[in-house]
């Protein structure tokens, strides 16, 4: 396998160093994205012969290197760019003489033709009303002199042949011929866009223009054969990159319809409680009706009450499949001894230096640069025309809101998409319950450190503190402006009061009492959760990787304590901490964290009763997360990366190589958890909040959705991708603004308006918020600073839902028996209170994107 660096450096780099300057797409948008509808008949080299070329060439002195000669290429062409300029300077001076000479012409000769013709008003179609209503002016403007050489598209007729002057123009025996004719005439502006379209394209616009569209923006006449090659060039690249990640996501069963939980007869214990309304009732056949005997609670009391062990009893048998590490540290599944002999597994995993030559395929184009101009550009217009469309539209907005009754902002489901566990609760609900526990229980032993066991108020002893002294000052655990860009500082602030020990008592699962305390004030905020009925969270709670029995005591923590809520799911975060497992002597190789992460999850998939807590605990885990400082410097150590085994270096494998294989082995185990009808994980990590751009070509090529993603207004061509494909982003404005970006300029809102599947989230509710409902204080500030409408937060409501890892039955309940289908056969503005015409905006407007 050749590495990314190697393959870089035998390519040829010619087009790496072209300037930046005015390219041919952007020649393009500048005479069309305007609106000035002037026609592009003349090719770019009309009236150039080859010695104008060559003198228009770039000059190569000898002190200039042979890898700043300005090639051409396929993409570019220093000569057709330099006599663009010059024709397109010289078009727009002759263009406008033309106007002025026509105009008054014009004039004179209506006077002197009016005695002789007579003009027959022709009524105006529905169809000719909208080309004249989308035409900008000046484009009406530019289209005289083109008209004045042309024969008129207005019926004239002479007045020895036509008499009107005894027949009324709308008179009932006229009627009928008028009627045809004026469907057999197009108007001039119609017959101006036809001749001026590509050819399949409608005088209505493109595919997807819709509401408050801008026509023209890429409208190109059949002679810009040059500039339309480009184009084409830069969408097939697009296209490709969209195609690999399609592979990708097969392949690992991230799909929507891939997942069986979300299938309509999957049941989902405990039950979620009944819906309020009667119409909603019988909507999904979700099949999670209560048996008779099962126990009812209400929601926000006696949170874990309706859950039972003994109800999800007896388990699934063992499979007849059977799994194996292979030699690249990749669990194949296999559909028998025979096919594991033989090795033949039942799904093909892409090998490290497949991925790796995907991935560079992905940097590559992404960093070429007539398809980061290409982007950008698209990027802008699709900005523009959200702020045009909210211009015409936004009080047809709330209008169609003011219409939907019971629903508003703090009424529809909103769900906390990116939100770790530990830090679930704010300052002021963690420090109540420490102060509770040190009046109630001092003396109940909670740690066993340096050979003896301590009690609750031993603990506080020995750091000089008792209850009255706590404070929210004392914990110390918001980040102010000292975390800014001090990541390390940051994780420091998990620590009340900077001591590990209280960390490790209140805020950790795996601890002397077993994770009670971190159990019970879990079940606080689920309480909050249920009582706000809107509000749902998926939580991120660790696996490390450095025992293989992390997973059971994950699992026995939640079943024990009845962590179960319709309001809550769980991810599964696995820190990049291999560097500090190696030197501390914990582990040999990278190969035994994929072992401790991923070797119970295949146990419990052949056999569920070889980890019966873990079967019940994975019906409620949604996906699995990668977390750590993303702004870490990546040293490049390795020509060829070596294979997790024979990684026993101190190094911390970079974070492409713990995403391939975690997604890896996703994808193998998805393949049997889809056989035997088990619920399936995707990947969601932390990836763009900081770092190297290229981890979002990662996060791009084999995610499902990413976390945080504020490194995308860097790289145009991702960023469109993303919107191409509506990758799910879940983004913390509040905790970026402490670590890495000030709010202001944090590219949420510009996200939003151009597209973007884009939702709100906390992050850390105890490093971040203030408030009792941290999700509503996030929307809040967004909507304050952003200047987001009432419709807008629904729409960014809406976009959590779908993004969440909910099964499908409780999705439509929230959005709509439709919800899967797209646009506004998908929407139901009752459930959802985002109005059609916003859906159809953004449906259309998808693709029209995708039509290019």
């Amino acid at each position: 396998m050749t590495s990314p660096s190697s393959d870089k450096a035998a390519r040829p780099i010619s087009n790496a160093n072209a300037p930046l300057g005015p390219s041919n797409e952007e020649t393009l948008s500048h005479v069309l994205g305007t609106g000035s509808g002037f026609p592009l008949h003349v090719t770019a080299t009309a009236g150039l012969n080859n010695s104008d070329l060559a003198e228009s060439a770039p000059q190569t002195p000898e002190d200039v290197l042979p890898r700043d000669i300005q090639l051409k290429t396929p993409t570019y062409d220093y000569a057709f760019e330099k006599s663009m300029s010059h024709t397109e300077a010289k078009l727009f001076y002759q263009h406008h003489q033309l106007a002025n000479r026509n105009v008054g012409d014009g004039d004179q000769l209506s006077k002197a033709a009016a005695p002789t013709t007579t003009c027959v008003p022709t009524p105006l179609t529905q169809r000719d009303l909208v080309d004249t209503a989308i035409i900008p002016r000046d484009a009406m403007q530019s289209t005289i002199p083109a008209i004045a050489k042309q024969p008129s598209p207005i019926v004239r007729q002479t007045a020895a042949n036509t008499d009107t002057s005894n027949t009324p123009f709308g008179s009932p025996e006229n009627e009928d011929s008028e009627k045809q004719r004026a469907s057999e005439a197009p108007s001039i502006f119609q017959s101006f866009i036809e001749q001026h379209t590509l050819s399949g394209t409608s005088s209505l616009g493109n595919p997807g223009d819709g509401l408050g569209a801008v026509q023209g923006i890429m409208h190109i006449s059949p002679g810009a054969n040059v500039i339309a090659s480009d184009l084409d060039v830069i969408c097939r690249k697009i296209k490709s990159l969209l195609d690999r990640r399609a592979r990708y996501m097969h392949l690992s069963l991230q799909g929507p319809e891939n997942n069986p939980k979300d299938s309509p007869d999957w049941q989902i214990y405990p039950p979620p409680p009944e819906p309020a309304w009667d119409d909603d009732k019988d909507l999904g056949k979700i099949h999670d009706r209560p048996r008779a005997d099962h126990k009812r609670r209400k929601m926000g009391e006696d949170v874990g009450e309706d859950f039972d062990m003994a109800d999800c009893l007896p388990l699934p048998g063992e499979s007849d499949w059977v799994f194996e590490l292979d030699e690249n540290s990749v669990y194949q599944v296999y559909e028998g001894d025979s096919a594991r002999h033989s090795r033949r597994p039942v799904v093909r995993i892409p090998s490290l230096r497949d991925f790796y030559m995907d991935l560079d395929a992905v940097t590559d184009i992404s960093t070429d640069g007539p398809a980061k101009s290409f982007a950008f550009k698209r990027l802008s217009y699709l900005e523009g025309k959200f702020q045009l469309y909210t211009l015409l539209n936004e009080y047809q907005e709330i209008a169609d809101s003011k219409k939907v009754p019971h629903r508003d902002f703090y009424n529809v489901r909103k769900v906390d998409t990116h939100v770790h566990h530990s830090a679930c609760m704010n300052q002021k609900h963690l420090l109540r319950f420490i102060k509770s526990k040190m009046k109630k229980s001092p003396d109940e032993v909670v740690l066993f450190r340096d050979g003896k066991h301590l009690t609750l108020r031993e603990v506080f002893e020995s750091i000089n503190l008792t209850a009255y002294d706590l404070s929210i000052d004392t914990l110390d655990m918001h980040a102010h402006t000292d975390s800014f860009h001090r990541f390390d500082k940051f994780n420091l602030k998990y620590n009340p009061v900077g001591e590990s020990r209280l960390r490790e008592i209140f805020l950790k699962t795996d601890n002397f009492i077993k994770g009670r305390y971190l159990a019970e004030i879990t079940k606080e905020v689920i309480s909050d959760l249920e009582s706000s009925k809107y509000q749902m969270v998926e939580w991120r709670i660790s696996i490390y990787g450095r025992s293989i029995e992390e997973w059971d005591k994950l699992a026995a923590w939640v079943v024990d304590n009845k962590l179960f809520s319709p309001n809550v799911r769980w991810l599964i975060q696995v820190p990049r901490l291999y560097d500090v497992y190696k030197s501390s002597g914990m582990m040999q190789n990278f190969e035994q964290v994929i072992t401790n992460v991923f070797k119970p999850l295949f146990e419990v998939t052949k056999d569920p009763a070889s980890h019966p807590k873990l079967h019940i605990f994975l019906q409620r885990v949604v996906g699995f997360d990668s977390v750590d400082d993303e702004s870490k410097a990546e040293r490049r150590l390795y020509r060829k990366y070596p294979i997790p085994r024979e990684w026993n270096t101190k190094q911390n494998p970079p974070y492409s190589y713990w995403i391939y294989f975690m997604f890896a082995n996703i994808a193998s185990l998805n393949t049997w958890r889809k056989r035997l009808g088990y619920n399936t994980f995707v990947l969601r990590p932390h990836c763009g909040e900081a770092g190297d751009p290229d981890h979002l070509a990662v996060g791009f090529l084999c995610c499902h959705s990413i976390s945080h993603g504020i490194l995308l207004r860097k790289v145009p061509l991702l960023q469109y991708l993303f919107y191409l494909d509506q990758i799910g982003i879940a983004m913390s404005p509040l905790s970026n603004n402490a670590l890495f970006l000030t709010y202001d300029k944090n590219p949420c809102a510009n996200f939003f308006k151009r597209g973007l599947n884009v939702s709100l989230s906390t992050d850390d509710p105890l490093q971040f918020a203030f408030t009792k409902e941290p999700l509503i204080e996030e929307y809040s500030v967004a909507a304050q600073i952003y200047k987001f409408s009432a419709v807008d937060m629904c729409e960014l409501a809406k976009n959590s839902v779908e993004q969440s890892g909910f099964e499908l039955s409780l999705k439509k309940r929230w959005l709509g028996s439709n919800c899967s289908a797209p646009g506004v056969m998908g929407n139901n503005v009752a459930k959802s209170n985002v109005p059609d015409i916003r859906e159809q905006f953004r449906h259309e407007t998808l693709l029209g994107e995708l039509a290019l």
